[in-house]
């Protein structure tokens, strides 16, 4: 085949440098614009998802007790892997608490707050470091939601020193030792049998 010839069959293919007929460079950096703005947005709606618990931190009234109860099933599961793999579910707990600290960042950027009412996540793994390795019994699992709401409020000392802590950080780590305040607690009431 001659090269006269294969330009002409090949000349209906568009030319990658130039726009599309009938549309404006302007126009396709338009779409490239709209579709950078859908993004974020999806962005935006699923980070608040999950730091909000699924929903749980737009509660009127309670969030941080109604996030805690969202918690309860996530650290059910949590133990009865650790039940048969301890070090996946330690490591579980781990990567919990660092994806909440990164999400908590992103979710207080995002409303431009310190520490957003909304933001649960915190609570959730939180409760779950709290509620590690208990028996699953229902007198545990309330003595384990009481004690973690009582040292979450109350931000007994040092909890509230980590409260100061930027960003995500100071949002997640003190619920994180009120849940290691729960988990000795929790430990004691189980070696003396009062649970």
């Amino acid at each position: 085949m001659k090269d006269g010839q294969s330009k002409c069959v090949h000349s209906w293919l568009p030319d990658p440098s130039r726009p599309p007929a009938g549309r404006s460079v302007s126009s396709s950096r338009l779409n490239k614009t709209q579709l950078d703005s859908k993004n974020r947005l999806v962005w935006r709606r699923a980070v608040l998802f999950c730091v909000s618990g699924a929903g749980a931190g737009y509660f009127p009234r309670l969030p941080g007790t109604i996030g805690t109860l969202v918690a309860v099933p996530f650290s059910i599961a949590v133990n009865r892997i650790a039940g048969e793999q301890f070090p996946l579910a330690v490591g579980i707990v781990i990567v919990s608490v660092l994806g909440a600290i990164w999400l908590s960042s992103r979710g207080a950027e995002i409303l431009s707050q310190k520490d957003p009412q909304i933001i649960v996540i915190d609570e959730i793994v939180g409760f779950m470091v709290g509620n590690f390795l208990a028996p699953l019994r229902w007198t545990t699992l309330v003595w384990s939601f009481l004690l973690f709401r009582f040292f979450d409020i109350t931000k007994l000392f040092p909890i509230n020193r980590f409260e100061q802590l930027p960003g995500g950080a100071g949002i997640v780590l003190d619920d994180v030792m009120a849940g290691c305040y729960t988990f000795f607690c929790l430990r004691l009431l189980l070696y003396f049998g009062w649970v």
